[in-house]
Order: C-alpha cells, then sequence, then structure tokens
C-alpha cells in the first residue's frame, strides 16, 4: 500500500512529465522566394515534455537540423510558432536552458581536454576550485580519465565528442539539443557514444530533442521518434519507443522487439528515401 508521502511524491514526478517544456507549431521554413524559392519545413507540429528523449527522423534534406536551429534561435523561421517553456524563442537570444551539441566536434584545438570542458565555467565566472572539481567529475562521467591535460590532436573522434558533450553537459541545461553529435563516428565507437549518453541522460533526466538520420540511433536514444517526411519537412508520423530503461544500447540491438519496431518504422522511412531518390 503507498502512503501518502508517496503518492505526493508520484503526483509531483507525474505532473513534471506531463509540463510541456518545447512547442513547435506550424513551422515554416522557406529559402528564397517566387518560383526559384525551396520550402525546407512545412507546418511542422509537436512538443517535447519533461524528461523526454525525443528523436527527430528523416531523410536527409527533410529539415531536421533545420528545425533544431530554429528551435536553438540560430536562424530565423519563415511562419509559425517556438516557445520553450511557454516563452517565444527570439532569433539570437541565447536561452541558458537550453545546450546546443553541434553535428562535429567543436572543441579548441589550442586547450587542452580540461580547459574545453571547463571553458563555459570559465566565461560564466565560475571560480577556479569549483571549477576544477566540476571539469574533473565530467572527465569521469566521460571516461577521459588521464587525459585532462592532452590537446585535441592527441585523442580519437569519439574522444574529441565526448569533450565537446561533457563540455554542454557541465553547464546543467534542462534542455538538449544535438544534432546528429554522433553522425560522423564510426559503428564501435557510436556505440559507445549511446553508452555514454544513455547513462547520464538516465541519470539526469534532461529533456533531449535529437536529431539524427540513423533508425538504429533513434531507437536506442529516445522516447519517442518523430517521423518527417522528404522535402519539404512534414511531420509523417509520431512513434512511442517502448523499450523500458535502462537500456544497454548494444543487447538491445538483439532483442526481437527492437526488430520488430524497426522493421515497422523502416517501411515508413523508406518510403521517404524512396521519394528522395525519385526526385
Amino acid at each position: 500500500m503507498i502512503g501518502a508521502p508517496q503518492r505526493m511524491k508520484l503526483a509531483a514526478v507525474n505532473a513534471a512529465s506531463e509540463r510541456v517544456r518545447i512547442t513547435v507549431q506550424n513551422l515554416d521554413k522557406r529559402y528564397g522566394s517566387g518560383e526559384i524559392g525551396v520550402t525546407a519545413v512545412d507546418k511542422v507540429s509537436f512538443e517535447v515534455r519533461q524528461g523526454e528523449f525525443v528523436a527527430l527522423l528523416g531523410p536527409s534534406g527533410c529539415g531536421k537540423s533545420t528545425i533544431l536551429n530554429m528551435v536553438a534561435g540560430l536562424i530565423p523561421r519563415s511562419g509559425g510558432d517556438i516557445a520553450i517553456d511557454q516563452d517565444e524563442v527570439r532569433l539570437g537570444e541565447v536561452n541558458r536552458k537550453v545546450g546546443y551539441v553541434f553535428q562535429r566536434d567543436t572543441v579548441f584545438p589550442w586547450r587542452t581536454v580540461e580547459a574545453n570542458i571547463g571553458y563555459g565555467l570559465e566565461i560564466a565566472g565560475v571560480a577556479a576550485a569549483e571549477r576544477k572539481d566540476k571539469v574533473a567529475r565530467a572527465i569521469a562521467t566521460a571516461g577521459l580519465e588521464g587525459f585532462g591535460g592532452k590537446f585535441p590532436r592527441t585523442l580519437s573522434g569519439g574522444m574529441r565528442q565526448r569533450v565537446a558533450l561533457m563540455r554542454t553537459l557541465i553547464m546543467e541545461p534542462e534542455i538538449l539539443l544535438m544534432d546528429e553529435p554522433f553522425g560522423a563516428l564510426d559503428t564501435h565507437t557510436k556505440l559507445e557514444m549511446h553508452k555514454t549518453l544513455l547513462e547520464i541522460w538516465e541519470r539526469e533526466r534532461q529533456t533531449v530533442l535529437f536529431v539524427t538520420h540513423d533508425l538504429g540511433e533513434a531507437l536506442t536514444l529516445a522516447s519517442r521518434i518523430i517521423l518527417l517526411s522528404a522535402r519539404p519537412g512534414r511531420l509523417k508520423e509520431d512513434f512511442e519507443v517502448p523499450f523500458i530503461r535502462p537500456r544497454d544500447a548494444v543487447s538491445l540491438r538483439e532483442t526481437p522487439e527492437f526488430g520488430r519496431l524497426y522493421s515497422h518504422i523502416w517501411h515508413s522511412l523508406g518510403e521517404e528515401f524512396r521519394r528522395t531518390k525519385a526526385d
């Protein structure tokens, strides 16, 4: 039997999970005008709730990264509305609740691993002792012990991407925007990064909007998959990913449930790949 304090705690957790963090309504993006204009995103609407890990999936050129960049306020939208915690996203405004991990690692080659990870804290004026402690914990979390004093040129691609990821996460963003951050990595390294990200997310439960064209990656990481059509990008389907957590990035792919859902979504995604090829 659940006591009153436990019921109150469960109610608070459920209420938090219902909180909408990202709202996208009738979002449009068009480049150019007239006959030479190109519509990249067409009337896309969705919500991301507190603690959700949502993947934007679709073929190349469908507007996934464009949507993410509009949510981040990095590029202007042609129409529609975007809000974070019900506040309108405005072009060029910095939202300290939001962290962004780019497609390729953006580490500074002239700074060590420690200095790269601590860069945001340094800019924010965090005291040296506190910064040192937080950086040490971040290095341990990312499995980079022994590399704190190394420069990026001595690291593998996966290690550099871990540095870039921890440089964002050390700022403790409530909302994490990720633009195909593991797309350039080999399969083994990508799976290692999936393991790292899943471990961090299970502990911190940030709200995540993650762009990928890799269905296996989306199924491994996400709670929901939003499938976009071939250009112009429209919301085609919204899939729940019911796999229990915590997840093992390798063994999950060997389960019948993974195979069945992969096949189901692949059928719909494959239609969009064929449309892209036909165009």
